[in-house]
């Protein structure tokens, strides 16, 4: 197992399986994501590749330890009680070993299939508190904005109750995330600085609901390594560029390039990943990339902000990922130990 003491208790390490790869790849992903050690195994749901739960489904089949998490469905797409019987199905043929997660959607594509929401946060809200609520077994009535049931239970609830995440990214969300959801998904890129400010918003959250109790956090992390430092951050840095999407000006707070960055960004815009220049620091600091020794001490030092997972994304093919992420899993060893 992965380990890292550095704030005296242990990160758990994830793996995503990326969107854009052929999902006939997944069951194999999935064996060698357990076989090298990793804890967690993350799929994801971005229009129009393949169904979040099918595909978490496929990962469980492959596997007998690892958890697997979806980050995330888009809570607006779905019934609630749909949601809660996809979720409960999973939890009941591998208790303890899933992990399901709702989010907002990207507003474009939540707009291209006539699912975009007035108020994303209420028909988020209103999602998570139903597909709770199911989960633990009990009949719900529900008349919001978006989540309308009526005296609705599910025929076979799960005995072990899977956690309920949001993969959300601003501040109102943050808070949202800390009131009515189990842990919280927060998307690349991710800083040191950004997991502080977001476990102060999720704090806010739950002081507010009156929500006592750890509430995990799980940190998405472009991943590149490799024994020349210059080489992974070319890996990483044409990664981030893609991720540098609308709305992801919030992951930059805290930084003293945010606003020089956030300029180029909109300069840029819309040909974001041809034509923005990233420099070395920035690079560093928004993604696990380096040396193995400096992924290592990257992982360390985002566990230390806040993170309770810490969930690779691959920059590379999977053979590369898998020797690339050994030696940095080797590095953590020894760290523990």
């Amino acid at each position: 197992m992965v380990s890292v003491t550095a704030s005296g208790d242990r990160v758990r390490i994830g793996v995503m399986f990326r969107c854009a790869t052929p999902a006939e790849e997944l069951p194999e992903f999935a064996r060698r994501t357990e076989a090298a050690g990793f804890d967690e195994l993350w799929v994801v749901e971005d229009c129009f590749y393949s169904g979040g739960a099918a595909a978490a489904a496929v990962a469980l089949a492959a596997t007998t330890r690892v958890n697997v998490g979806i980050g995330i469905l888009p809570g607006v797409v779905r019934n609630a009680a749909f949601i809660a019987m996809e979720f409960a199905t999973l939890a009941r043929v591998y208790p303890g070993r899933f992990t399901g997660g709702l989010g907002h959607g990207m507003p474009g594509w939540m707009a291209q299939v006539g699912a975009a929401a007035a108020s994303p946060l209420t028909a988020l809200e209103e999602s998570v508190d139903a597909v709770r609520s199911l989960l633990r077994g009990d009949t719900v009535t529900a008349k919001g904005r978006y989540t309308c049931l009526n005296e609705v239970t599910l025929a076979a609830p799960p005995g072990v109750v899977p956690p309920v995440y949001v993969g959300v990214r601003g501040a109102r969300s943050l808070e949202l995330a800390g009131r009515a959801a189990d842990g919280t998904i927060l998307a690349e890129p991710v800083t040191v600085e950004y997991l502080r400010e977001a476990r102060q918003h999720i704090a806010k959250g739950a002081a507010m609901a009156g929500r006592g109790g750890h509430h995990p956090v799980v940190a998405y992390s472009l991943f590149a390594a490799a024994a020349d430092p210059a080489e992974a951050r070319a890996a990483a840095s044409a990664a981030l560029r893609r991720a540098l999407v609308p709305g992801s000006e919030a992951h930059l707070a805290g930084l003293d390039f945010a606003g020089e960055l956030i300029s180029r960004l909109r300069a840029a815009a819309p040909a974001v990943p041809a034509l923005i220049d990233l420099d070395d620091d920035w690079v560093d600091q928004l993604t696990v990339s380096g040396t193995p020794g400096d992924c290592a001490e990257r992982i360390s030092a985002l566990h230390v902000a806040g993170a309770d997972s810490v969930c690779l994304i691959p920059t590379s093919d999977h053979e590369e990922f898998f020797t690339q992420s050994a030696a940095v899993l080797a590095e953590l060893e020894d760290a523990r130990r």
